[in-house]
């Protein structure tokens, strides 16, 4: 077995176990959120400003678990995007739902072409279909958040059921990596 053949494998294992995290996290955020985001509360609003964090912290990981086989320039952007989200919901979250949801919803869509750009270029490691396909629907549930914004009584209930599904596409793709890794 080559140094690159240990690495790829590496990086894999701990890919995977980030989308495994991830999964969690999204759901148990998505939990919290739905209970408590009814307005913006101070609990809201903390919930609101972590899970970007948390998606930098994931990038940062990805990073450095990615070796030099993959690209990193787009996992940059990620985390770029990432932290203006998190400032940019603290911000919006003095100014009510549909500022929240504004900023959500560009999030989602800048974040969801970066997803789908790394996972196209990692399409050759396996178990990237879940993750293109997120990324492409983070850009249509963006911009259903952006035109939610503008609507009579907007709620934020709807960012809940958007990392639901994100957490899906995590735990199917760390399944469809486990699944590749076992036939290695």
């Amino acid at each position: 077995m080559s140094v690159t053949t240990v690495n790829a494998s590496t990086g894999t294992k701990t890919l995977r176990t980030l989308y495994y995290a991830r999964f969690g996290f999204a759901v148990v955020w998505a939990i919290l959120t739905i209970a408590i985001a009814k307005t913006i509360n101070p609990g809201a609003a903390v919930l609101l400003v972590i899970y970007p964090l948390f998606d930098v912290a994931a990038a940062v990981i990805d990073f450095r678990s990615s070796g030099t086989t993959r690209p990193k320039a787009p996992l940059y952007v990620n985390m770029g995007l990432s932290l203006l989200a998190a400032v940019g919901l603290a911000i919006a979250a003095a100014s009510g739902i549909p500022s929240v949801l504004r900023v959500w919803g560009a999030w989602a869509i800048t974040a969801g072409i970066v997803q789908l750009i790394v996972a196209i270029l990692r399409y050759r490691l396996g178990g990237q279909w879940p993750m293109i396909l997120s990324g492409a629907i983070s850009v249509l549930a963006g911009t259903s958040f952006v035109l939610m914004a503008g609507r009579p009584d907007p709620t934020l209930t709807t960012i809940g059921g958007y990392a639901i599904l994100g957490g899906i596409f995590f735990l199917v793709s760390a399944l469809r990596l486990q699944q590749l890794a076992g036939k290695r």
